[in-house]
């Protein structure tokens, strides 16, 4: 990577006029089109192939990519015998109408287009698969996580195409698997791997923001290890009124179960190992970001409201103070229940003592803390010396090592901070993301040296994975532009 000034300087009023009409003109509707397709990833979808929505979105997307006639640009649609497709685009690089010297490394373009699934809670007037246009923010699900990344990578590579600038070459890979751990995607990255050339430079837009005020740079992304814990202690239901007392409830061996992993009063996981230190540098910027975000850390969140005995109420988060808030999100471990079965609904619980209970956990692991270990630990911890000798069996469904960003190098930390200023008229924010994007972890093991612009478009109320899920076009427009102006800063 080379550390010189720049030779070619985007027009950035031409280029967010440009990329503002793109948006507005051709990919909010064709992000509308992309919502109305339940493309459920495969865990949610085991059928996918028979379904056929996912080979719908890529084959759209790679239409509309074509379409737009970037000069040089070549795109196919990858498929390996029995895993989800990606698509994969490939340009060279230019020296520009300057004829300027461009680097000789490679720019890494990521999105995916698989999505999560409904949900329930949405707004009356909004659903899943309706995209809905109000007030600049596109409803739908998967639209902002991220269906639009290959949209706005391709309009940020027609900027700079039309301002005529060098740039480096640029490859872009979208996948189709994300949303199950990316668990497809390593073979193709090991398929792409001469391809893929020199990375110096990721640019991942499937992240989120502090706000909507700036460019905001993910540092550091949690793991994840998901899994179904079961407890059976009957082969069948029986009579409440003549079991229990008798006949321990699966639930509440279940509790107990838990209560070896969670102490269920702070949220705290107990295992040591499965926390790490935060490092000084992560800290430091979590204590510029808190000071930034202050009480909007936890506001943002959809409370719920209510009245006891006369007196308005609002629940309250696990803490008030914005820097615990944001690392308790960040670099802490976590437990959440996602699902549930052996519970029939409300209506037609009658009094039977149930013969199993299984809950499906999603345990939020710290950057620095190995996923793979995490899961045995957990199997070991969650069935060994089960009370009354029930049947206790953890399966674990998908896990992902979280990842912690490296050295930021200057030439990229002022490439952002200009483009944040242009754009938004603020400096760039740094933010760790309690998230996980499997890729980045690969990537970074695979070019150590590379720079990462991992950001994106979930906001604040935004919502990704649960209802009324939104993209905030906006902010979009601009992080589009930004994005093209730190590639031509590349050059």
């Amino acid at each position: 990577m080379n550390t010189r000034a720049p030779q070619t300087v985007l027009d950035t009023a031409q280029a967010l006029e440009e990329i503002s009409r793109a948006w507005d003109g051709d990919i909010v509707r064709q992000l509308s089109d992309y919502i109305a397709i339940p493309a459920k990833s495969p865990m949610f979808d085991p059928q996918w192939a028979q379904h056929g929505y996912i080979d719908t979105v890529v084959r759209h997307a790679a239409t509309w990519v074509e379409a737009q006639k970037v000069e040089g640009l070549k795109l196919e649609v990858i498929r390996l015998e029995g895993r989800t497709p990606v698509i994969f685009f490939e340009l060279p690089a230019s020296r520009g109408a300057s004829d300027a010297t461009v680097s000789s490394q490679t720019v890494l373009m990521y999105g995916h287009l698989d999505k999560q699934p409904e949900f329930s809670g949405w707004r009356k007037d909004l659903g899943p698969w309706t995209a809905k246009y109000e007030d600049g923010k596109l409803y739908g699900r998967g639209g902002a996580d991220d269906g639009y990344a290959i949209y706005a990578s391709i309009a940020a590579i027609a900027a700079l195409k039309s301002q005529k600038l060098a740039h480096p070459r640029i490859v872009g890979l979208i996948e189709t698997c994300e949303e199950s751990g990316s668990y497809d995607l390593l073979p193709y990255v090991d398929a792409l791997r001469t391809r893929l050339g020199d990375v110096g430079l990721v640019v991942c837009l499937d992240s989120g923001a502090g706000n909507y005020d700036q460019l905001w740079l993910t540092t550091s992304l949690r793991g994840m290890a998901s899994g179904v814990l079961k407890v059976e202690i009957l082969t069948e239901g029986v009579h409440s009124g003549d079991a229990s007392g008798v006949v321990p409830s699966s639930f509440r061996i279940l509790r107990q179960v838990l209560d070896r992993l969670e102490d269920s009063k702070t949220g705290r996981l107990l295992p040591q190992s499965f926390h790490c230190e935060v490092p000084i540098e992560r800290l430091e910027q979590a204590r510029a970001t808190a000071a930034i975000l202050g009480e909007e850390l936890y506001r943002r969140f959809p409370w719920v409201h209510y009245d006891c005995e006369g007196d308005s109420r609002v629940a309250l988060p696990m803490t008030t103070d914005p820097l615990q808030a944001l690392l308790n999100r960040t670099w802490v471990p976590t437990l959440s229940v996602t699902g549930a079965e052996g519970l029939p609904d409300l209506q037609n619980a009658g009094n039977v003592l149930r013969p199993h209970t299984a809950f499906k956990l999603s345990l939020r692991l710290p950057p620095l803390v190995e996923a793979a270990t995490a899961v045995q630990e957990l199997k070991a911890l969650l069935e060994d010396n089960a009370p009354y000798q029930a049947r206790v069996t953890f399966e674990g469904l998908s896990s992902a090592t979280g990842w912690n960003a490296p050295a930021t190098a200057p030439w990229f930390a002022q490439a952002l901070d200009e483009a944040s200023r242009n754009f938004y008229g603020a400096p760039c924010g740094y933010i760790g993301q309690g998230g996980t994007i499997p890729l980045m972890n690969m990537l970074s093991r695979g070019f150590p040296k590379a720079q990462m612009m991992v950001c994106g478009v979930l906001g604040p109320k935004s919502n990704a994975h649960g209802p009324n899920e939104f993209l905030h076009v906006p902010y979009a427009r601009k992080l589009t532009a930004a994005v093209a102006q730190v590639i031509a800063r590349m050059a």
